[in-house]
C-alpha cells in the first residue's frame, strides 16, 4: 500500500491540481475568506513561484494522481535564516495514512540543507489533525506572528529550530 504513495519536487503540470487542492481544502476549515494563503497570488502557478533559491514545494501523489502539497520559503519580512512552511494541505483521502508527516519531513530537510536556522508556520484554530502533526515533529506554539505573510486571519503560529543558533551548543 505505501508504494502507491510518492513525495515528488512540483512540476509545471502539477500547477492545476495544486491549485485545485488549495481551493478545496481551505474552504473546508473556513480558510477562504481576506487574509489567507487561498488570496495569494502564486496559488495558480506554484511551480514557478517555488523555483527560486531557497524554495522548495513537493506534491504528494496517490496511485499517479496529486493529492497534497506542502512548501518552504523564506519568511517575507523577516531576518536571513528563518523559513515558513506554505501551502501544506491534503484531501480528505490523503488523510490518517501517515504521508503529511513524510511530506513535512521532505520539507525540513529541505530547509536545513538550504541552511535555514528557523522553520516557522502559520495556522488556524481547528486544523487540529494539522497542529498535532507540527506539535509531534517537534514544533512549539509562539503567541504572535513573525514576519509579514499578509495571512492576517491565521490565529496559530508554531517554530521549529532547524539547526542551532551561533553560540548555542
Amino acid at each position: 500500500m505505501s508504494t502507491d504513495w510518492n513525495v515528488r519536487p512540483i512540476e509545471p503540470r502539477d500547477d492545476a491540481a495544486v491549485a485545485r487542492i488549495i481551493r478545496t481544502v481551505m474552504p473546508e476549515f473556513g480558510a477562504d475568506g481576506p487574509g489567507f494563503a487561498i488570496h495569494d497570488p502564486e496559488v495558480d502557478r506554484m511551480s514557478a513561484a517555488y523555483s527560486r533559491p531557497g524554495h522548495a514545494y513537493f506534491v504528494l501523489e496517490h496511485g499517479g494522481r496529486v493529492v497534497g502539497g506542502g512548501g518552504i520559503a523564506p519568511l517575507a519580512g523577516n531576518t536571513a535564516g528563518v523559513c515558513e512552511l506554505q501551502k501544506m494541505y491534503f484531501l480528505p483521502e490523503a488523510r490518517g495514512h501517515g504521508q503529511g508527516e513524510r511530506l513535512l519531513r521532505q520539507c525540513l530537510a529541505f530547509a536545513k540543507e538550504a541552511g535555514y536556522s528557523l522553520c516557522y508556520l502559520e495556522t488556524l484554530t481547528g486544523m487540529d489533525g494539522a497542529q498535532k502533526l507540527y506539535q509531534r515533529v517537534g514544533f512549539e506554539r509562539i503567541p504572535r506572528s513573525m514576519g509579514n505573510t499578509g495571512h492576517f486571519s491565521c490565529d496559530r503560529f508554531y517554530t521549529l529550530r532547524l539547526q542551532p543558533t551561533p553560540g548555542e551548543g
